[in-house]
């Protein structure tokens, strides 16, 4: 199958969901009001709520909710073959996670920019409240914990990416303050950054920097991950405008020169696909079974909890009108759904010209497969990318920046969510202390610090502790977009609106997650090797889910009274 093939009815598809069933979406399910007055003028603060263009609000809601995942999932999911990962990613793009993306932050907006965990009391119960934020809260430490593990095994196999990734701090804080205090235009400025970031990016190929391998008894990752928590910390007290949205604006452009490179790559040099359609050996190789791990193990790329947490948590609090909704959102989880996308192809046509090679060489495993995620994606766009003059090395680097320029963003976003959640508990229970920003983003690090350094995954050594109960994230990722998807179902119901655009991938994500969880808790707790502490939480987490669920479904068969949106809390 040429690799040409895919791009085009992949890219396709993607334009025919934003043209129509965003605009489905956006008049006849949302209703979308363009007077509406948004939390981001209400509240107006300079640091959290800050009224924002909306080119930089998708910058920065893309690159938060992308991160590494819409890379990772896709190149272990193509174990089983490229044709589910490819209909999955695009089917669930269009109807799952935009739908999502854009229906979270509608809600939030009309409920003074709350997050999902505050507004599942509003909308269905106070007792789901908890339930929520116990969900929350494990993804998110997941989230931060593992992703700072990402990004020091990348700096440390891919050096010459360090310089560029930090040097993008200045530069993103010179955009912010040009845009923000110099009422600058914003063209210019970002396209004197992206140079700047290409050119370090250069220089860092030239001059690789690392860290000594072990120091004061903790190896070399394990000081980046300390590095990379300190910088979050500071990162998430700054206002937005400083930092996170021009980083996240920079990042965007520079994912699409990314992308942009990669198509162009695969028209020029027209490879074929390597991977089988559908690997008929894969449970031979240690795979699990293609359904339901499959809607798990691509999360962030076809549809993501985490999506409706930074719709909620940061994004809300940025939206200028509410008919920005609709770019912002759906046009946000189609942005990850091309990276997604081009991580399938990366994989698939630019790591071996043959299946046999494919299947005999790079992904000869589950195992394989699983463990070289991340390092596949940025081989194979360094080889597509050759054609263009690019040698590989250097588009290693490139791509190594792509990957950690993502997952950092991630980070930074995870961080300050964790802010908001911990805040939001003391608000809730009348906790003065856990209000205050600085103890809050304390909490928040560590917490994430303790899980990375208090257990070491098996075989992986110091500082890889969130490693433990990352096999959680899938499900845990998933369930908790089947709950903000029944928090907006619920609302549009008590609005006499239409219902079945969120209500049939709400019913489908949650049947394939709990049958995932299911087949997961009976490996953890009663398999040849059990692992006690995953099935403990997955217990809990799958409890707290079925609990919220009939809450929820008791609100969605009463219908509830008829409410006013704009007062309704």
């Amino acid at each position: 199958m040429p690799a040409i093939v895919i791009m085009v009815l992949g890219l396709g598809a993607f334009y025919l969901g934003w043209r129509f069933y965003s605009k489905f979406l956006a008049e006849k399910v949302y209703k979308l009001d363009p007077d509406f007055v948004t939390p981001a003028y209400e509240f107006e603060d300079g640091t959290d709520f800050v009224p924002t263009n909306k080119h930089v609000l998708w910058g920065h809601h893309f690159t938060s909710v992308a991160g590494a995942a819409p890379i990772i999932g896709p190149a272990i999911a193509v174990f089983w073959g490229w044709l589910p990962a490819l209909l999955w990613v695009v089917l669930g793009t269009i109807f799952f996670a935009g739908m999502h993306d854009f229906g979270t932050l509608w809600i939030s907006n009309r409920h003074k920019a709350r997050s999902m965990g505050l507004l599942s009391a509003d909308v269905v119960s106070r007792r789901t409240r908890s339930l929520f934020m116990i969900v929350i809260f494990l993804l998110l430490l997941m989230v931060n914990g593992v992703f700072a593990i990402v990004i020091a095994r990348l700096f440390v196999k891919f050096p010459g990416s360090v310089l560029p990734i930090w040097i993008e701090i200045p530069v993103a804080i010179t955009v912010g303050y040009i845009i923000y205090r110099r009422k600058g235009k914003l063209l210019w400025p970002s396209i004197g950054a992206l140079l700047t970031l290409y050119f370090f990016i250069w220089v860092g190929d030239k001059v690789p920097l690392a860290l000594p391998k072990m120091l004061g008894g903790i190896p070399d990752v394990g000081w980046w991950v300390i590095i990379l928590f300190a910088y979050t910390f500071i990162a998430s007290r700054l206002p937005v405008w400083l930092l996170l949205q021009p980083r996240d604006f920079i990042n965007s452009h520079e994912l699409f020169v990314a992308l942009g490179l990669l198509y162009i790559g695969i028209l020029i040099s027209n490879p074929h696909i390597a991977a089988p359609a559908f690997n008929h050996n894969a449970a031979a190789g240690g795979a699990p079974p293609l359904l339901p791990l499959l809607f798990i193990t691509i999360a962030c790329g076809a549809i993501s909890g985490w999506h409706g947490l930074v719709s909620s948590g940061t994004t809300a609090k940025q939206l200028d009108n509410e008919t920005h909704a609709r770019a912002v959102g759906y046009l946000g989880a189609v942005g990850e759904g091309l990276l997604a996308l081009g991580a399938i192809l990366a994989v698939t046509a630019g790591l071996a010209a043959t299946q046999s090679e494919w299947l005999g060489s790079v992904y000869t495993s589950w195992k394989a497969a699983s463990g070289g995620a991340a390092g596949n994606f940025v081989n194979g766009l360094a080889h597509l990318i050759t054609p263009l003059g690019i040698p590989h090395h250097l588009g290693a680097v490139f791509a190594a920046v792509v990957v950690v320029s993502f997952a950092g963003t991630t980070m930074d976003t995870g961080v300050r969510l964790q802010r908001y959640i911990v805040s939001e508990v003391g608000q809730i229970y009348n906790i003065k202390a856990l209000r205050s920003p600085t103890l809050a983003t304390l909490i928040a690090v560590g917490a994430c610090l303790a899980l990375v350094f208090g257990a070491h995954s098996p075989g992986g050594g110091v500082a890889t502790g969130a490693l433990v109960i990352w096999p959680l994230f899938g499900t845990t990722n998933q369930l908790l977009a089947a709950l903000s998807m029944v928090v907006v179902v619920v609302y549009l119901r008590k609005l006499k609106r239409k219902t079945w655009p969120v209500l049939v991938p709400m019913v489908f994500l949650s049947i394939v997650t709990v049958w995932a969880m299911l087949a997961n808790l009976g490996r953890w707790l009663f398999g040849d090797s059990p692992n006690y502490v995953l099935g403990v939480l997955g217990v809990i987490v799958l409890g707290a889910t079925a609990w919220m669920i009939l809450e929820a479904a008791t609100a969605f068969a009463k219908g509830g009274a008829p409410v006013t949106e704009e007062t309704s809390e």
